[in-house]
């Protein structure tokens, strides 16, 4: 019983997994405005949604190519291996071949921790939601004095991707675990 609830548990989690890669992990905004004397000017110098496969693919453009294979590996190649050794191994019943792939399932789970400390580092560098930055100056041109006020805010806002991905790492986890309870109990029966 335990067996099937966990692989149907991993098939819903990677059913999590799509959207959780795909859809926007986090947006950010940044404005800058410069006021001379009463009016403003403002422009956006950044104004992205980004989904992990796109923050993927811009580090690897911007040739941060270690923590781009990094996040590869550990949030889209380590889970995608991990649902299909738990299938395999579903279908391989009552076999060694099973225990041993669910034993290596469950050590790998323990890597597929990195997934959440993505998500952990990517909310760390957006904690800077709603940081304003301002600094007057006063320009004297030709005896006269303007003052000058240039400010920025950075705004930051966690997408629908973060929640499908974090469903996925939770229920991924669960239902692994649940498929080697269920394993060890029949193991144990069979002794």
């Amino acid at each position: 019983m335990k067996t099937h609830l966990g692989f149907y548990l991993n098939l819903i989690a990677i059913l999590l997994f799509i959207p959780g890669i795909l859809l926007p992990m986090f947006s950010l905004s940044m404005d800058v405005s410069a006021t001379i004397a009463g009016p403003a000017l403002t422009s956006a110098l950044i104004n992205k949604e980004l989904s992990l496969l796109t923050t993927i693919q811009e580090l690897w453009q911007n040739d941060r190519l270690l923590v781009s294979g990094l996040i590869f590996i550990f949030s889209i190649c380590i889970p995608l291996l991990k649902t299909a050794l738990v299938a395999w191994s579903y279908f391989k019943r009552k076999t060694q071949l099973e225990r041993k792939i669910i034993s290596f399932v469950g050590a790998i789970g323990k890597w597929s921790m990195a997934d959440v400390f993505v998500v952990a580092i990517f909310l760390a560098v957006l904690s800077t939601n709603h940081a304003e930055t301002a600094s007057q100056q006063t320009l004297s041109i030709m005896g006269f004095k303007l003052n000058l006020m240039i400010s920025s805010e950075t705004l930051s806002a966690v997408g629908p991707g973060f929640y499908f991905f974090c469903a996925y790492c939770l229920l991924s986890l669960i239902g692994t675990q649940l498929s080697q309870s269920g394993l060890y109990k029949v193991s144990r029966l069979n002794e």
